[in-house]
């Protein structure tokens, strides 16, 4: 008999022939005890076999049952057996998300377990099992045989078939939908279809909830440790916690160790890595590898976190140490050449901020001795800015300490107290007027002033007392009309600021040494930086900011210069900038030109003879696939050796990438160090030494990444040899653990 009706409930329950047919017509009613046993299914035909006791189901065909859905273009349900077989254009989907196509599908009644010709599983995460055959399993588990796994599209953007960047091909192949894994049995990696890594035992997640398991391994050569291959293995702890271990094997060198821990609830994060080794230590001032060198533990140790105690309140914590001052450059860690370590309190609030923290440092150059080396606690700085004005102006409040301690060397402690008034108006005319007030009183002590090889950062042994006032006036008219098919805009600046003499030599200096006048600081009330020393006399600073905005195009340029009533070469030296009545020239240019043109040049010029004492370029061409990226930096002051933060420079730093196609590149970069003894007399360098080159090809189509990067370092210290390192990078989409 057949029936044309769109929606049928049908029990599982046995039933009467009558009843069954009654049930196909909507006429009766189910049970309770009935409802969990229906599968409910639509379609534009039915036909019913009452002897038989056999449904067949043809055209659009849906099958629904607690949450298991199945469509197909035709459906046989013996049931009798309880056997569902599904034909044509098969669709299924399991209450997780993942749908699977096939070309036959053979199910009990319960639509969970069964048989599957030509699978095609899609995955909630839209990665895909294909197989040949497979079956389902009452727990929803499936087993495939002659299977394959992709997490990469298969079709184009215009719908066409391509085949997958990546796929892994398995005798056989288990997937647990409760688990979220997938297992595999005799697997391989292809890429491009080509067979590139045997995988025996090879599991992996196919979801973004974190799993343990073993991630993708690394290949890297270099001409100091020879082969070395990484393993790391991830361990998901709980939600909010994992760790990863990972081992480094090498063919020269004993094998590295190292193991990150995470931690992330809602106060806050933290996480600390460690690496260990046994191996040699040799001396940074060696020449070659000693064949004796002394064999010991090496390790490096980081950790850190932030915690935000309630609304104000927050703790945040870093710290880094390590065995000897090679390891990091060995293993290719960092090329840092100072550790930080610090901890630090804050309390932030609309109108206030305090800092309690502590400060302290491990020096990895190579004449830096570490008992030289200070450490900074603690370090206290509170602020206080009034929301009502004063006087017609805003005042703020600071106040700041600081000890510093050395193991062998000058000892510093400070603490002062200052007010700042600020008052801006604007004109009739447009003139923006800001009058500034500024007092401060500082207090010092110091002791072992002799081991300070610096005679101008000594300051004077004992107690120091020292009273600062500032009263400052600063004066921008913006001039704004249409230009060049835009919006130009000229800025004439004037400040005058001025400050009784003070005696900035009696206090050690120990924040103030880098000081060098650039764009960024020519109109500070305070050129120098820190607050060791402080910029006295009266003195005025002029200069013009000119900027045009077209579409597409935006240029801003700058230039100034100051004027002292008196020379400024007790504290600051020649070279400078800033020791005679006029300043050198400073000025920036700012040009970008859509997102292919980014310009950014600093300058300054002497005032005597406009020689360049300070040249920086940063210049970036092309687009985000292929660009061009050039940095030139050249300090010429003039400056003797005695003052090592003043050292000149020149170096060029050049990289690029070009975009063959939508999927390959290739890249690479250089900094070459141009300074020769002229430009620093303690300088190695003999006016072109390289210090690192890198090249490399890419492909990325965002389910497959790789590479390969040739990197040669040109320095030698310690254990840490010029040489070639060659990194081998391989990432897939979902594969890692």
């Amino acid at each position: 008999m057949k029936s044309s009706l769109a929606l049928f409930t049908l029990s599982l329950a046995t039933v009467a022939p009558g009843s069954a047919m009654a049930q196909l017509q909507g006429e009766a009613a189910v049970s309770p005890d009935q409802q969990d046993d229906e599968i409910e299914f639509s379609a534009d035909t039915i036909d019913y076999d009452f002897e038989n006791d056999f449904v067949t189901a043809a055209g659009n065909v849906v099958l629904n049952r607690d949450g298991y859905k199945l469509r197909a273009d035709q459906v046989l349900w013996n049931r009798k057996t309880g056997a569902v077989v599904a034909e044509g254009n098969i669709r299924s989907i399991t209450p997780d998300g993942d749908v699977a196509y096939g070309d036959r599908i053979e199910l009990t009644d319960s639509l969970r377990d069964g048989a599957i010709d030509n699978l095609l599983l899609v995955l909630e995460d839209g990665s895909r099992l294909a197989a040949q055959r497979s079956e389902r399993f009452a727990d929803g588990s499936l087993e495939l045989h002659n299977a394959a796994y992709t997490a990469c599209a298969v079709t184009t953007e215009a719908g066409c078939p391509k085949n997958p960047s990546w796929q892994i091909k398995a005798v056989k192949v288990m997937y647990d939908p409760v688990k979220k894994r997938v297992k595999y049995q005799g697997a391989r990696i292809e890429i491009f279809g080509l067979p590139v890594i045997p995988l025996p035992g090879l599991s992996h997640p196919i979801s973004d909830e974190n799993r343990s398991g073993l991630l993708v391994p690394d290949v890297k050569f270099d001409t100091v440790n020879g082969i070395g291959v990484t393993v790391p293995y991830y361990f998901s702890l709980a939600p909010n916690q994992d760790a990863t271990i990972t081992t480094q094997v090498f063919t020269d060198v004993a094998p590295l160790v190292s193991g990150t821990f995470r931690s992330l609830d809602e106060k806050g994060a933290f996480q600390f890595t460690g690496y260990a080794t046994y191996g040699s230590r040799i001396p940074t001032a060696a020449s070659q590898i000693l064949p004796n060198a002394q064999k010991d533990f090496r390790g490096y140790f980081a950790t850190s976190g932030r915690f935000r105690l309630n609304d104000k309140w927050t703790v945040s914590q870093s710290a880094r140490i390590v065995s000897d001052r090679t390891f990091l450059r060995r293993y290719d860690i960092s090329d840092d050449d100072t550790l930080r370590s610090t901890i630090d309190f804050e309390r932030i609030s609309n109108s206030s901020y305090f800092s309690l923290a502590g400060w302290a440092f491990q020096t990895l150059r190579v004449n830096d001795p570490q008992n030289r080396v200070p450490v900074a606690l603690p370090v206290m700085d509170y602020r206080k800015r009034f929301d009502d004005p004063i006087l017609g102006g805003r005042l703020q409040v600071q106040a700041n300490s600081l000890a510093i301690a050395r193991s062998e060397g000058q000892d510093t402690q400070r603490a002062f107290g200052s007010a700042r008034w600020d008052m801006r108006k604007l004109t009739d005319w447009g003139q923006e007027i800001t009058l500034t007030g500024f007092v401060r009183g500082d207090v010092y002590h110091s002791d072992d002033n002799a081991l300070n090889e610096t005679a101008i950062y000594r300051g004077q042994s004992g107690w120091e007392a020292r009273a600062i006032a500032s009263a400052a006036i600063d004066v921008k008219w913006p001039l704004i009309g249409e230009a060049f098919g835009g919006t130009q805009t000229i800025t004439p600046r004037f400040q005058i600021v001025a400050t009784p003499g003070l005696a900035n030599l009696s206090v050690p200096n120990e924040d103030s040494r880098a000081v060098d006048l650039e764009d960024s600081n020519l109109f500070a009330l305070n050129r120098f930086p820190g607050y060791d020393r402080y910029e006295d006399n009266v003195r005025a600073t002029y200069g013009m900011e000119w900027e045009i905005n077209r579409p597409n195009l935006q240029v801003n340029m700058i230039v100034g210069q100051s004027y002292r009533l008196e020379n400024n070469n007790n504290i600051v030296p020649e070279g400078t900038g800033l020791s005679d009545r006029f300043s050198d020239i400073v000025g920036r240019t700012n040009v970008r030109f859509k997102d292919i043109v980014k310009f950014t040049h600093r300058y300054r010029l002497d005032k005597d003879n406009l020689a360049i004492r300070r040249n920086e370029i940063d210049a970036t061409i092309g687009s985000k696939g292929t660009y061009a990226q050039i940095g030139y930096l050249r300090l010429n002051r003039n400056i003797g050796p005695q003052l090592e933060d003043l050292r000149d420079r020149e170096e060029v730093r050049v990289g690029g990438r070009y975009q063959i196609d939508g999927y390959w590149s290739v890249f690479g970069s250089a900094i070459i160090d141009l300074t020769d003894r002229s430009e620093d007399p303690i300088s190695v360098a003999d006016g072109y030494e390289p210090v690192r080159h890198r090249l490399g090809v890419a492909y990325d189509d965002g389910c497959l990444s790789m590479g390969v990067t040739w990197r040669y370092d040109y320095e030698d210290t310690g254990d840490a040899r010029r040489g070639s390192t060659f990194l081998f990078r391989l990432a897939l989409r979902n594969l890692g653990v």
